[in-house]
């Protein structure tokens, strides 16, 4: 889930082919992006409105037909942010892959999770292709990712972990560092960050949160609990705009102080 400039709350679904737009100040929502066309269970994860670039980022899965247990190619897919039209398409390597989440860097690349396969990519800004940024094994279950004051940090839904990857001065990334999270979370997935703290989604726990990090640790502020399946939260202004696929619905809060 991602909101545009305009205020446009957007949405992708996890059981159809289909990415969705609700205008501002309406209530239902109408069809932006059509996929049915790419082949039976083909569905969306992570959503992400880069205004800059007046582009669409999403992930979008198809199940390879006759494999077992199901394998799936994914594609990172960019669209035109007011038309919808496509811009840009990737296809993830390997047989299998989970295009899952992304954020763009204060050097306006694009960094990709690939959660089946513990890597992250990076598309460098005007580039067609995507070229990988780090292969680690804790990255095994790798699936939110965000830039906090310049830093990146990412979340593994397996393991419940949080991690910061440092990037040299040359834009190299070096192992993730584990941060020390003071309270257990479960299935972190969607994570954004706004007002100097991290925001995210626990899948498993039906929890949204907010976390201060400092250091190596973070304090970990539950914001909403007894959610159905959370899975994206994206601050935007003085609100924070949840995803509960659990319940099929977008909602919001007011944005914590």
């Amino acid at each position: 889930m991602t909101v545009a400039p305009d205020g446009s709350v957007i949405a992708g679904s996890a059981s159809s082919p289909f990415v969705y737009r609700v205008k501002k100040g309406a209530t239902t929502a109408e069809r932006f992006v059509d996929a049915s066309a790419e082949g039976p269970g083909t569905f969306f994860f992570g959503q992400l409105a880069d205004g800059a670039a007046g582009t669409l980022w999403t992930c979008q899965l198809t199940p390879t037909p006759g494999s077992t247990p199901v394998k799936r190619h994914t594609s990172l897919r960019g669209f035109d942010l007011k038309t919808g039209k496509e811009k840009l398409r990737w296809d993830l390597p390997g047989d299998n892959s989970t295009c899952n989440d992304f954020a763009v860097g204060p050097d306006k690349a694009l960094y990709i999770t690939d959660t089946a396969n513990a890597k992250l990519y990076r598309l460098a800004p005007g580039a067609t292709q995507a070229e990988l940024f780090l292969d680690n094994r804790l990255l095994n279950g790798v699936d939110g990712i965000t830039f906090l004051n310049g830093v990146l940090y990412v979340n593994n839904v397996s393991f419940n972990k949080l991690y910061r990857i440092p990037v040299d001065a040359a834009g190299k990334p070096g192992a993730p560092v584990d941060i020390w999270m003071d309270a257990p979370v479960k299935g972190p997935d969607g994570m954004r960050a706004a007002g100097g703290k991290l925001f995210v989604a626990e899948n498993g726990g039906g929890r949204v949160d907010a976390l201060t990090v400092t250091g190596d640790t973070a304090h970990v502020t539950v914001l909403k609990d007894g959610l159905k399946t959370p899975t994206g939260v994206e601050p935007a202004g003085d609100t924070l705009w949840i995803s509960e696929r659990g319940a099929g619905k977008v909602w919001s809060i007011p944005m914590p102080k």
